[in-house]
């Protein structure tokens, strides 16, 4: 093996570590818990532990911890060592089968939604088996799904885990109304594309609004944006390449195939993306990821920025969740193949997201937003927030050659020369351009959502696509189900997708979806256009969306109404955080600046009995924008404590959304404009041009 790759996966510990290091039978004890998702005994757990405590102290490590993803959309975790005194009070480490498979965080302080009250702190971690082990810092992470005393979730792993197991099911009975009666489950396949942007650490320390906020609440543009497109794709700077170096090290360490590296369209952004791996595991190793970013970042005196948009005028970063569904034995359901048979299935695979999508577009949305992403989704860097699926020239024409085939367009329509059963035969896989407008693009054997924020979990957007695909497929088994002869079931298929390209036809769409003639097609076709983050959460109160995730067994419908509630404190908690900074920032860092400012110049106005006209202009022009920035500086002050004076955090958080904002937006305006005018040494506050040009 080469050098640099000599390490890989080095820190996990993988299965193949566990068949090297536990006894025959107990390795075949845990796999058989694996493939039937049942429990694991003590005496396999308790030998479990003791190879995996070896293993880890060889390595370095003196902890444990079970690590979870709650609620707040990061990652949590309790360290324990693995030094206890024996009987005479000597040291011994000791890591038991129980203290694997089961821990107890204190949950009062992380986020419930009302599922109990704050003084009930008791909580449980457990074992994800299916998801592997590794080290970091010394210490051994064990990943784990987190819930109450009563067993609601607490976290985002166990619905997800949840939702993989019932799009197995849907995808299986499918897949075996097809004839393929041996593939026995299967599972979803997940690339996750991180954009990030770098800047000098220094800048970042100096910034108030980057440290609490994330990105930057004032800021004028540099005379340099990215209109140039000389940075997409461009020559990696030296630091940043010793910076992706390193970060690419610590991810082989943990069995992460790093494989995409590059130079993001804006100034000072980047891109890293990953192999595709199994959903659950991308999801996790997306948390590693961007944990590693930061902290390496930290270690080449730089700042990962991972918010949406941390500097306005330029674009923000994505997260694109490339999704596919694969077989146990290793096929691609949403690969056309090549052969005619398998077509039909990929067609009602196809069909049966198109379906999905078409229902669920609220939730959808909903389930890659937050409150940095209202700051981008829209933008020239990100799809719109209306729901629309881009499939291509190639595929779009067998689908709509599929609806003239309809019983509702006979004689209506003149029929292309395209046979869909024979066309099905050969479908080349990179069959169509891209679409980067689109929100959904099939991009040859996936589909690549778009919309996700950077900073978000991928989480929740593959539970939402897991349990709007599984009850799609599962409708469609429900009609397939007792048809007896196989050529019979690909007739009734091809019936079934023609009747959901008719119902569903208005969720394609190919062209610009920046353009305000999209806006109004998507309105006369029906499709719902929801502006922001918070007003799309109401989609929790859909008895529909309930009946979805209550039905398939993924949520709860307390633990819906808590998700809720999580969502809408987490928007107005953060709203309140940039609000405060702003403000501080305002009157600490803004208007004392222009005080300098003018004090410069009207000492020079009293000074000279008649100075040049630019004095005179600057200095009026100084202060008209301290009036207006004062003034700016109340009126957000009063939008923000009127919000809070809404009966609910939903209605707080529309408030904040309608009034708040605007009247933030309006402050920036005058500081932003003082920027461009102000010398350089009263602004200091490190600029546009300092944090993105100086790498």
């Amino acid at each position: 093996m080469e050098k640099p790759f000599a390490d890989f996966g080095s820190m996990v510990f993988s299965e193949s570590e566990m068949a090297d290091r536990l006894p025959r039978p107990v390795y075949q004890s845990w796999k058989k818990t694996i493939e039937n998702e049942s429990t694991l005994d003590r005496v396999t757990a308790d030998a479990i532990a003791h190879a995996m405590k070896r293993w880890a102290m060889e390595k370095g490590a003196t902890h444990f911890t079970h690590w979870f993803q709650p609620l707040t959309g990061g990652t949590a975790e309790k360290h324990d060592s693995f030094i206890e005194p024996n009987a005479d009070g000597e040291p011994l480490s000791r890591f038991s089968g129980k203290m694997l498979i089961k821990g107890e965080p204190d949950a009062s302080s992380f986020p419930s939604g009302g599922l109990r009250a704050t003084f009930e702190a008791r909580g449980y971690t457990y074992w994800d088996v299916s998801s592997p082990v590794f080290i970091r810092d010394n210490v051994l992470c064990i990943p784990t799904v987190f819930v109450s005393y009563n067993g609601e979730a607490l976290d985002k792993k166990e619905p997800l885990l949840k939702s993989i197991r019932a799009l197995s099911e849907a995808a299986t009975r499918v897949v075996n109304l097809f004839g393929d009666k041996d593939v026995k489950s299967c599972r979803i396949s997940v690339g996750l594309e991180q954009e990030y942007f770098l800047i000098d650490r220094s800048y970042f320390d100096r910034r108030p609004d980057l440290r609490m906020c994330g990105r930057t609440l004032f800021g004028a543009p540099a005379a340099k944006g990215q209109e140039l497109d000389d940075h997409y794709f461009g020559s990696i700077p030296t630091r940043v390449s010793a910076f992706m170096k390193d970060v690419n090290s610590e991810l082989w360490k943990l069995g992460i195939y790093a494989k995409t590296e590059h130079n993001e369209a804006a100034p000072g952004q980047f891109e890293l993306a990953p192999v595709f791996s199994e959903g659950n595991i991308a999801v996790d190793q997306n948390q590693l990821t961007m944990d590693i970013l930061r902290k390496t970042a930290a270690k080449h005196g730089l700042a990962c920025l991972l918010h949406e948009k941390p500097f306005q005028g330029i674009n923000g970063s994505g997260k694109h969740n490339n999704y596919s569904i694969m077989t146990d034995s290793g096929q691609n359901l949403f690969s056309p193949g090549d052969k005619p048979a398998e077509n039909i299935r990929f067609l009602t695979f196809v069909c049966a997201f198109l379906k999905a999508v078409d229902t669920y577009p609220v939730l959808l949305r909903m389930s890659a937003s937050c409150a940095g992403n209202d700051h981008r989704l829209g933008s020239s860097e990100a799809p719109p927030a209306i729901i629309s699926v881009y499939m291509g020239s190639y595929i779009e024409d067998i689908l709509y050659s599929l609806y003239q085939d309809h019983s509702s367009q006979k004689g209506k329509t003149e029929k292309k020369e395209f046979n869909p059963v024979s066309g099905l035969s050969y479908i080349p896989h990179d069959n169509t351009d891209r679409n980067r407008t689109s929100p959904v693009a099939f991009t040859g054997n996936k589909f690549e959502f778009r919309m996700p924020g950077a900073s978000m979990s991928a989480s929740f957007v593959n539970t939402v696509l897991n349990a709007i695909m599984a009850q799609s497929l599962n409708e469609i088994a429900d009609q397939l189900e007792g048809i007896k002869y196989l050529q019979e079931v690909r007739e009734k298929a091809l019936d079934i997708c023609r009747n959901i390209i008719h119902e569903h036809k208005r969720i394609l769409f190919s062209g610009d979806g920046y353009s305000d003639e999209w806006v109004k097609e998507a309105e006369r076709r029906g499709l719902p256009n929801v502006p922001s983050f918070i007003e799309s959460v109401a989609v929790f109160n859909d008895p529909k969306v309930i009946d979805l995730f209550t039905s398939l067994k993924i949520f709860t419908k307390k633990e819906l109404i808590a998700n809720r509630r999580i969502l809408e404190e987490q928007y107005t908690k953060t709203l309140d955080i940039e609000v405060r900074t702003m403000l501080d920032m305002a009157r600490r860092d803004i208007l004392p600046a222009m005080t300098e400012e003018y004090g410069v110049y009207a000492d020079i106005l009293s000074k000279t009995k008649k100075a040049p006209a630019y004095i005179t202009r600057h200095c009026a022009e100084v202060a008209e924008l301290m009036e207006e920035t004062d003034r700016n500086i109340s009126l957000l002050e009063d939008a923000w404590l009127k919000a809070g004076e809404e009966s609910t955090e939903f209605l707080t958080g529309k408030k904040i959304r309608d009034e708040v904002t605007v009247r933030m937006r309006i402050l920036r305006k005058s500081a932003d404009r003082f920027e461009t005018i102000a010398s350089r040494r009263v602004c200091t506050l490190p600029s546009y041009e300092q944090m993105l040009f100086n790498i």
